[in-house]
C-alpha cells in the first residue's frame, strides 16, 4: 500500500505557520454616538478608498441612516422647543410616545446598518511596487520582450507565432491581452497595463458570432476581467465581466444543469462539441470560482447559484473512492462510466477547484472539503505508484473500463503539490504535505532529465527492473512552456519558505531563455529531448499570465505579495479574494 511508502518525509527545509487570515476593520462601534461615530468614520485616512469600495445599496443604506438621525434630531429639538405650558398633558403624552417611537427606529435602522456594514469585506486593493532584486527584474524584461512581439504582429488577436510573426485566433477575443493584463499590473509595467487596457475599454465585444469552449473563456477572459477589477477598482473591468457572464450563462441550459462545452456568444447559444455528447469533467467544474466571484461583485446570484449546483451535482454521483471519471454528459448529468480516471488532461482541475472553492467561500461548504479529503485518499491509494529502481513516487492514471493502470504522468498533474500544500497550509493533514514534497521531487527531475531543462508533455514511468526511472516517448517529448510546475514551486515557496524551490525555478527560467526565446518572444518547442530543439511557432496567452506570472511571484523578496490569506487564485493564475462565506 502507498500509505506505508510515505513514511519518511523529505527534508525540503523547515515549514512556517499557515499566514494568518486578513480581518475587516470595523467602521461603526457600538454603544457611542452615531454622529460622533460618522464623523470618526468619515475622518479616516482611508476614507475615499474604502467608500469607493462599497456597493450602491450599502451607500444607500448609510445615506438612509444619516436621513434618519438627521429627522430624529430635528423632532426632538421641535419638541424640546415648544412651550409647554400652552399643551395639555395628553398632547405631551402623545409626542413622547412619538418621539420614543422615531428615537426607536432610528436605532434598529443603525444597528441593521451597523450589521451589514460589519459583515462587508473590503478587499483592500493590493500594491504592487514592481521588481525588487535581479531575478524578477530578469522576468520583466522576458515579459515585456514577449509583450512586444505581440503587440507589433498579433495585437488584438489571440496569440502570436513568434517564429514567423504571425499571428492565430482561437476565440478572437485578444487572449494574449486580458489573459496578461494583471500580470503586467503585477509587475508595475505602467505601459503595457494601460495600452492593454485601453485596447479591452474599446476593442473587446462579445457579440460575434462564433463558437467560445465555455472553459477556456471562463478561466482566461472572465477571471482576468474580474482580478483587474479588483487590483484597478476600475468599473470597466467590471461591465466586461457582466456582460461576458451573462452570455456565458447559456451553457448551463441542459437538461442536467451540467453545462454544455461550446457557447456562441453572439447568440446567446449553447450545445455540446461536435466530436461528442459529452462534456469534460475538469471543465464543467472549473468554472465555479469566476462565477461566484462575478455574482459577489455585481450582486446579481443567478451566476453563483447556477455554478454552484453543478459542484452540488457532482458531489451527488457516485465515485470511485473519491475519483471521477473525465468526462460528464450534459443531457443526463451522470459520468461516461469507463473513461480514464487521471489527474492530467480533463481531470486535473476538478480537484483543485474542490479545494479553492472551500476556501473562497471562507471553509463554509463542507461538502466540497469532503469530497477533497476523499479525493486525495483515493489518488494515496489508487494512482500513486513509485518507479523502479530509484522509487520516485509519481501520480498514474487509472482505466475503468479494463481496470488496468497506465503509469503515466501529464505534466499538468505537476499542479497537484501545489495544490497539497495549500490545503495543508488550510489545516489539512500533514501526509498531504509529504505527498506534495515528494510529487515536486518528482516533477524536477522531468526538467532535470533534459538537456534542455525543460519538461515534456507526458512522462512515462518504470515499475519493473530497469536503469531509468522515466523515459518520454517521441510523441509525447513537446513543451508548450505550461505553467503548472512553476506555479507550485510558488506554493511552496511561500507556504514553506525555502529557497530550494526557487532555485528550480531559476534553472527552468534559464532553460526557457536559452532554447523558448526568439525574436518576436518565446515559442514552444518539438524536443525537450534535442539540444537544438525545433520550435512549434506558438506563443500561449499562458505564458504570460501564468508562466511569467509565476516565476516572478517566486522569486520576489517579499514572498506574500500575492497573500494566499486575502486571494485565492483561479486555474490560469488570476488572484480573486477570499469572502467569509
Amino acid at each position: 500500500m502507498y500509505s506505508s511508502q510515505v513514511d519518511t518525509k523529505i527534508d525540503l527545509g523547515s515549514q512556517l505557520p499557515p499566514p494568518k487570515t486578513s480581518k475587516l476593520e470595523q467602521w461603526m462601534k457600538s454603544n457611542e454616538d452615531k454622529a460622533l461615530q460618522l464623523e470618526q468614520f468619515i475622518s479616516h485616512r482611508k476614507i475615499i478608498r474604502r467608500w469607493n469600495r462599497l456597493s450602491r445599496f450599502q451607500r444607500s443604506l448609510v445615506y438612509g441612516f444619516i436621513v434618519i438621525t438627521v429627522t430624529v434630531i430635528m423632532l426632538l429639538y421641535t419638541s424640546q422647543g415648544e412651550n409647554a405650558e400652552s399643551k395639555n398633558k395628553k398632547k405631551m403624552e402623545q409626542d413622547s410616545s412619538n418621539n420614543s417611537s422615531l428615537v426607536m427606529e432610528a436605532a434598529v435602522n443603525a444597528a441593521l446598518i451597523k450589521k451589514i456594514v460589519s459583515d462587508t469585506e473590503i478587499i483592500e486593493r493590493p500594491i504592487f511596487t514592481g521588481p525588487s532584486n535581479a531575478r524578477q527584474f530578469a522576468v520583466v524584461e522576458s515579459f515585456k520582450h514577449a509583450w512586444k512581439g505581440y503587440k507589433e504582429h498579433a495585437w488584438g488577436h489571440d496569440n502570436l507565432k513568434p517564429v514567423s510573426g504571425m499571428a492565430y485566433d482561437w476565440f478572437s477575443l485578444g487572449l494574449t491581452i486580458v489573459d496578461g493584463l494583471d500580470t503586467a499590473y503585477i509587475m508595475g509595467l505602467n505601459d503595457e497595463y494601460e495600452e492593454g487596457k485601453q485596447w479591452i475599454k474599446t476593442d473587446l465585444v462579445f457579440t460575434k458570432n462564433k463558437d467560445v469552449n465555455f472553459f477556456e473563456v471562463t478561466i482566461r477572459v472572465l477571471g482576468a476581467l474580474l482580478t483587474n477589477y479588483h487590483f484597478s477598482q476600475d468599473s470597466m473591468f467590471l461591465e466586461k465581466a457582466k456582460d461576458l457572464g451573462e452570455r456565458l450563462m447559456p451553457a448551463f441550459s441542459s437538461p442536467s444543469g451540467i453545462p454544455y462545452s461550446d457557447v456562441n456568444l453572439g447568440t446567446r447559444s449553447a450545445h455540446s462539441p461536435e466530436w461528442s455528447h459529452y462534456s469534460t469533467t475538469a471543465e464543467v467544474t472549473t468554472v465555479q470560482l469566476e462565477f461566484r466571484e462575478l455574482s459577489r461583485a455585481t450582486e446579481n446570484t443567478v451566476f453563483e447559484e447556477a455554478a454552484a449546483a453543478v459542484s452540488d451535482k457532482i458531489h451527488q454521483l457516485p465515485k470511485r473512492n473519491g475519483l471521477v471519471p473525465i468526462f460528464i454528459n450534459p443531457n443526463t448529468g451522470t459520468f461516461l462510466q469507463h473513461a480514464t480516471i487521471t489527474l492530467g488532461a480533463r481531470g486535473d482541475s476538478y480537484y483543485e477547484y474542490l479545494l479553492k472553492q472551500w476556501i473562497q467561500t471562507g471553509k463554509t461548504i463542507n461538502y466540497l472539503l469532503d469530497d477533497y479529503l476523499a479525493a486525495i485518499e483515493g489518488v494515496k491509494d489508487y494512482l500513486a505508484k513509485r518507479s523502479s529502481p530509484n522509487k520516485r513516487l509519481f501520480i498514474g492514471e487509472f482505466s475503468t473500463g479494463s481496470e488496468t493502470f497506465n503509469p503515466k504522468m501529464d505534466h499538468l498533474t505537476c499542479f497537484l503539490p501545489g495544490t497539497l500544500a495549500l490545503g495543508h497550509a488550510n489545516g489539512l493533514p500533514d501526509w498531504h504535505m509529504i505527498l506534495a514534497e515528494e510529487l515536486i521531487y518528482t516533477c524536477y527531475l522531468t526538467y532535470a532529465a533534459h538537456p534542455t531543462f525543460l519538461a515534456p508533455e507526458i512522462t512515462h514511468f518504470n515499475m519493473a527492473s530497469a536503469t531509468e526511472d522515466m523515459y518520454t516517448k517521441a510523441a509525447d517529448a513537446h513543451s508548450l512552456l505550461r505553467p503548472e510546475f512553476v506555479e507550485s514551486l510558488w506554493y511552496m515557496y511561500q507556504i514553506t519558505g525555502n529557497n530550494t524551490y526557487q532555485e528550480w525555478g531559476w534553472q527552468i527560467y534559464q532553460g526557457l531563455e536559452r532554447y523558448a526565446k526568439v525574436d518576436n518572444g518565446y515559442t514552444s518547442l518539438n524536443n525537450v529531448k534535442s539540444e537544438k530543439p525545433i520550435p512549434r511557432d506558438m506563443m500561449e496567452s499562458f505564458f504570460l499570465s501564468e508562466t511569467l506570472k509565476y516565476l516572478y511571484l517566486l522569486f520576489a523578496d517579499d514572498r506574500f505579495i500575492v497573500d494566499l490569506s486575502k486571494y485565492v487564485v483561479n486555474s490560469e493564475a488570476h488572484p480573486l479574494p477570499i469572502h467569509k462565506n
